[in-house]
């Protein structure tokens, strides 16, 4: 007969009985218990609860700094300034601080709240029997009686500095979302409206870099020009540049069917913005014999004969024209800015 017929042969008998026997447990499943409560150095020390307090109220101060100087981020650096920071390279100025800012305002309240409970809270186990979800009024009123000898013991009426402080640095940090809103609507002021082109400013070929003469341009062919002074190694050349871009077009000046146009212009030489009135994308594609330029990026047609009105696409404007004339030394040169925003339409757009 084998072992696992008579199983209660393997089991161990009662200790004492035989060597090495061991006693089966009759609640193998038991409550162990808690353990002794250890007091802590805060709990029979009030000095160093006092350095807890100061410590928990260091964090929550050193939060609310730099919410400060999140918001302050917005003021102080421009959104193109790059920095070397090391070992991260060359980072946006402003991205870099408002990281920083806001993490640490974010970690300080974190590690003051629980460094607060876990060295000046009570932290005495409490165990508790299971009861039924809907509770009746003596489990309400005991729940209530728990948690105001929960405040009381936290020491949240009597230590008034921290409680001030984590106040203070809650108060603060969503004021952090309130200044996210500033990128829903930069505030542009004239920056949109305005560009480098002024009066007296000659026309550059962005090809040869030389000032444009009316014989450089022939019937029919597209030229691009800048600003005169918008250098390509200058910091803010594509801030300039996406505002300023223009194209040059000769057409014969009795092919001109709008009046302002043919006024704007200089014996057929109509100077417009390059940029398409639909989402900024640069312009570049010309058919001369029906003076329309297409955009590359939603295929929005303009007639540069006829005010470059749209006559396709998504556009919803017709590209401003510069106007232009010649000066002393026979250069072609802006006789003003544009008379409107270049590129999209905007929101302020009058």
């Amino acid at each position: 007969m084998s072992s696992q017929e008579n199983p209660e042969e393997n089991l161990p008998t009662e200790q004492g009985s035989a060597h090495g026997a061991v006693k089966v447990a009759d609640d193998p499943f038991a409550d162990p218990g808690l353990p002794a409560h250890k007091p802590r150095i805060q709990d029979i020390d009030e000095r160093a609860a006092r350095r807890s307090e100061r410590a928990v109220a260091f964090m929550f101060t050193l939060s609310m700094l730099a919410t400060i100087g999140f918001i302050a981020s917005y003021v102080i650096f421009p959104v193109d300034k790059i920095v070397f920071i090391f070992p991260f390279g060359h980072v946006s100025a402003l991205n870099f601080s408002l990281g920083i800012t806001l993490g640490v305002a974010l970690f300080s309240i974190g590690a003051g709240a629980v460094h607060w409970a876990r060295t000046l809270m009570s932290d005495v186990e409490v165990a508790d029997e299971r009861h039924p979800i809907a509770a009746e009024p003596e489990v309400r009123a005991k729940v209530m009686a728990d948690f105001a000898a929960g405040a009381e013991e936290s020491g949240f009426g009597r230590r008034k500095l921290i409680r001030n402080t984590m106040f203070g640095a809650l108060a603060l940090v969503p004021l952090s979302g309130l200044m996210l809103l500033r990128d829903l609507g930069p505030l542009p002021e004239q920056k949109l409206r305005k560009t480098m082109w002024a009066k007296g400013k000659q026309l550059i070929n962005m090809n040869t870099h030389e000032p444009l003469r009316p014989e450089d341009v022939a019937v029919g062919s597209l030229t691009f020009a800048m600003p005169e002074g918008l250098e390509e190694h200058a910091e803010d050349f594509q801030k300039q540049i996406a505002k300023a871009a223009l194209m040059i077009v000769r057409i014969q000046p009795d092919e001109i069917k709008d009046k302002r146009e043919l006024e704007w212009s200089h014996d057929g030489i109509v100077a417009f913005s390059k940029i398409c009135t639909h989402v900024g994308c640069p312009i570049s594609l010309y058919e001369q014999q029906t003076h329309h330029v297409l955009c590359p990026c939603h295929q929005s047609t303009f007639d540069l004969s006829d005010g470059a009105r749209v006559i396709f696409g998504p556009a919803g404007h017709a590209l401003p024209q510069l106007r232009i004339g010649v000066n002393d030394d026979g250069n072609l040169e802006a006789l003003g800015d544009f008379d409107e925003p270049v590129g999209p339409s905007f929101w302020e757009r009058g």
